[in-house]
C-alpha cells in the first residue's frame, strides 16, 4: 500500500492554472502512511510492533536520498517535474500563435479563393453571394485578427505583473511550500500560506499602499494578503501565476493559444478575440456548407477544400463559443476564472471607520500605521460568554519588552487610520456593480471601446484613494450588517485645516 502510494504521488501531476501547490497531498498520502504503518502495528503482537515502531524512522529515512534537501522533503511532490513542465508550457506558447496565424490564412485561402470566387462565383455564376460572403468573411477577419494580435502584445508586453517592492524577491513554489506558515490545504492551493510574515517589521514596505485607502482585501488580523513567493503584500484581486512566478492583478487563465496568462490588462481584448472568431467560423461554415450542398447534386463532384474548411471551422468555432459564453458571463458578473475556482470563498474587507470607533461583535479593528501588536483588537464577544473566551498568549498582542512609545503628536495622530474587519458570505461578490457596471468596467465607456481592441479596460486604472476596485452594493450591505459606523472624510480634512494652539 505504501508503494502504491508513493507511486501515486509520483506520477500525479499538479493542476498549473491555479497555481496549486501539492502540499496537502503529500502531507495527506504522509499521513495516511502513518496510519497505515499504526494500524498493521497495532494488529502485530506486541513485541513485532516494538519492532516495527522502531524500525519505521530508521527504514523512512534509509529510504530517502541523502542528497535531498529539507525544503524539498516537505514540498510539493510534483516540483522535480515542474521545470520539464514549464519548459514544455514556454514552447507550446511559441508555437501555438504560429499554427493559429497558419489557420487564419488557411482558411482565407479555402474560403476566398476555392468557395467564394472559383465555386459560388465562376462556376455558379451567383456574383452577388460571392461578394456578400467575401464582404463578412474580410470584416470578421480583420475584427478576428487584431483583435489577436492586441490580445497577443498586451500579454507580452504588461501582462498585469504587481511591481515588486523593494528588497523582495520573487520565490519558488519548491521553497515556499517548505516554510513553516500555517496553510489551509482544502484549497489546494500554494496561496493558502499566506499568513503575513512574523518579523516583527510595523512598517512593512509596501504597507502604506492599503491602508491609505478607504478599502482593502485583508486576512482576519486586518493585514493585507501576503503572497509568499513574491514575499511581499498582495493586492485586491492579485492571484500568484505559478507559470510565471509572479502576482498578476485580476488574473483569469492562463492561454497558451494567445501566448500567456490573460488578466485585466488582455480580458477585453479576449473576449473580442473569441466573439470575432466565433462570427469568422460561422461565415465559413455557411459558405462551405451552402457550396458542399450544391456539389452533392451536381456531376462535377466535391471539393475537399469544402470539407476541410468546414472541418476546422466547426472546430475552432465551438471552442471560440464556449469561450466567449464563458466570458461573457465573467463580463457581467464582474468575475474570473479563479473566483469559478472558488466558489465558496469569503472575503475579509478592511473598512475605515472613525478613530473613536470600538470593536463589537461584529466586527475588529485596527490602527495604522502600526506601532505595536496591540493594534489589532480583537472583536468583543457577549458579556455571557467573557468567562468561556480563550484569548491568544499575551505576547501576541503585546509589544516586546522595552520602554513604551511615546505618544503620537497632533500631526501623527491625524495620520492615523483605523479600519473595521468585516466578512463576507460565501458566494458574495463585493466587486459586482450591476449586470451594466461590470460590463463598462472591462469594455469600457463608449461604443468603439466595445467594438473595437483600442484600449485597456477602465478597471486597470488603480488611482482612486478609496479602493484598487470599485465596490458594489455588498459594501453598504455589509456595514448595515455589521453595524460599522461611516467614516466622513469632511470631519478629517476639518481636523487637519485647525491652528494648533501656539505654545509660550
Amino acid at each position: 500500500m505504501q508503494r502504491l502510494q508513493s507511486l501515486v504521488l509520483r506520477v500525479w501531476p499538479c493542476w498549473p492554472l491555479a497555481g496549486a501547490g501539492c502540499e496537502a497531498a503529500a502531507s495527506g498520502a504522509a499521513s495516511g502512511a502513518a496510519s497505515g504503518a499504526a494500524s498493521e502495528a497495532a494488529s502485530a503482537p506486541a513485541s513485532e510492533a516494538a519492532s516495527k515502531a522502531a524500525s519505521a524512522p530508521a527504514s523512512a529515512a534509509a529510504s530517502e536520498p541523502p542528497s535531498k534537501p529539507p525544503s524539498q522533503a516537505s514540498g510539493c511532490h510534483d516540483c522535480s517535474m515542474a521545470p520539464v513542465k514549464r519548459a514544455g508550457l514556454r514552447w507550446t506558447i511559441r508555437l501555438l500563435p504560429v499554427l493559429i496565424l497558419s489557420v487564419y490564412g488557411v482558411g482565407t485561402y479555402a474560403v476566398v479563393d476555392h468557395i467564394c470566387l472559383d465555386y459560388i462565383a465562376r462556376e455558379l455564376g451567383k456574383h452577388g453571394l460571392a461578394a456578400a460572403l467575401m464582404t463578412l468573411f474580410f470584416i470578421f477577419l480583420v475584427l478576428s485578427l487584431s483583435s489577436y494580435l492586441r490580445t497577443f502584445v498586451a500579454i507580452q508586453r504588461d501582462p498585469g505583473l504587481v511591481p515588486l517592492v523593494a528588497n523582495a524577491a520573487p520565490q519558488d513554489e519548491k521553497t515556499a511550500t517548505s516554510s513553516s506558515w500555517t496553510c489551509r490545504p482544502q484549497q489546494h492551493d500554494i496561496e493558502a500560506c499566506s499568513r503575513p510574515p512574523r518579523d516583527g517589521d510595523l512598517d512593512s514596505p509596501g504597507l502604506e499602499a492599503f491602508y491609505s485607502k478607504d478599502v482593502f482585501v485583508c486576512e482576519s488580523d486586518g493585514r493585507p494578503r501576503w503572497c509568499s513567493l513574491c514575499h511581499q503584500w498582495k493586492p485586491d484581486r492579485a492571484h500568484h501565476a505559478s507559470e510565471l512566478g509572479r502576482c498578476v492583478r485580476k488574473m483569469d487563465h492562463l492561454c497558451p493559444w494567445v501566448g500567456g496568462v490573460v488578466s485585466e490588462t488582455s480580458f477585453n481584448f479576449f473576449f473580442h478575440f473569441t466573439f470575432y472568431t466565433t462570427c469568422l467560423c460561422s461565415i465559413s461554415i455557411a459558405a462551405g456548407a451552402y457550396s458542399l450542398h450544391r456539389q452533392m447534386h451536381s456531376v462535377s463532384g466535391i471539393d475537399a477544400w469544402a470539407i476541410v474548411i468546414i472541418g476546422i471551422a466547426s472546430l475552432f468555432g465551438l471552442f471560440t463559443l464556449v469561450m466567449c459564453l464563458t466570458a461573457t458571463r465573467f463580463l457581467f458578473t464582474n468575475t474570473t476564472n479563479i473566483d469559478v475556482l472558488r466558489p465558496k470563498q469569503v472575503f475579509s474587507l478592511a473598512i475605515r471607520v472613525p478613530l473613536d470607533t470600538v470593536p463589537s461583535t461584529s466586527f475588529a479593528t485596527i490602527t495604522y500605521p502600526l506601532t505595536q501588536p496591540t493594534s489589532f483588537q480583537p472583536r468583543l464577544p457577549p458579556p455571557a460568554l467573557l468567562s468561556m473566551v480563550k484569548y491568544p498568549p499575551p505576547e501576541r498582542h503585546l509589544q516586546a519588552a522595552g520602554p513604551p512609545p511615546p505618544p503620537p503628536s497632533s500631526r501623527d495622530a491625524q495620520a492615523l487610520r483605523k479600519f473595521a474587519i468585516v466578512r463576507t458570505e460565501p458566494r458574495e461578490n463585493p466587486w459586482s456593480v450591476g449586470f451594466w457596471g461590470n460590463f463598462k468596467s472591462v469594455m469600457g465607456n463608449n461604443a468603439f471601446e466595445w467594438i473595437l481592441p483600442i484600449r485597456h479596460s477602465p478597471c486597470c486604472n488603480h488611482d482612486s484613494m478609496v479602493s484598487d476596485y470599485h465596490f458594489g452594493p455588498l459594501l453598504a450591505t455589509l456595514k448595515k450588517r455589521c453595524n460599522v459606523p461611516d467614516f466622513n472624510h469632511d470631519d478629517v480634512s476639518a481636523a487637519a485645516t485647525c491652528t494648533p494652539p501656539s505654545e509660550e
